[in-house]
């Protein structure tokens, strides 16, 4: 059992004849109460400062605790997310690929119509060209006939007649 300065101070020794002075033995115990009571009240203070720094110290460690999984889910969530980012960038070049292959395919087609268009032209101008020809031949050809002439002739006989 721990002595309290209540037990100190209530303390009473035995009288003998040639025992200590009470005078100085009652100094001596207030002394060692005030002591005893500083003591006391320090330790108190001393166990409510550790209860409180242990509660700090308990509060932290959830902190540290929580911001550990918390720093496990960011990197976590990171590598999904640039897993994701990884695996959507190669679906959009697929299909910018697929895009690619459908324009150039269509390009080619349409080159290919109008190269085809252009000789259908050209076929079509030679025709128009030698039709042409064929028909400023033939009016030239009756342009250069006789005929004219013989025309030329009724005509100043008309002329003359009237």
């Amino acid at each position: 059992m721990a002595l309290t300065p209540l037990d100190i101070s209530n303390k009473e020794f035995s009288r003998s004849l040639r025992g200590y002075d009470i005078d100085e033995v009652n100094e001596f115990l207030d002394h060692v109460i005030k002591d005893f009571e500083a003591l006391i009240k320090d330790n108190k203070n001393l166990q409510e400062q550790v209860k409180g720094l242990e509660e700090k110290a308990s509060h932290f460690n959830r902190l540290e605790e929580n911001l550990t999984k918390s720093i496990v889910v960011a990197q976590e969530t990171s590598e999904e997310v640039k897993s994701n980012a990884k695996k959507e960038a190669k679906l959009i070049i697929k299909e910018a690929e697929k895009n690619a292959d459908r324009i150039i395919n269509e390009s080619v087609m349409k080159a290919h119509k109008a190269a085809m268009e252009v000789d259908e032209l050209k076929k079509q101008a030679k025709m128009y060209r030698a039709r042409l020809r064929s028909l400023i031949q033939a009016q030239l050809e009756l342009v250069d006939n006789e005929d004219w002439d013989d025309l030329n002739q009724i005509t100043k006989k008309i002329e003359d007649i009237e």
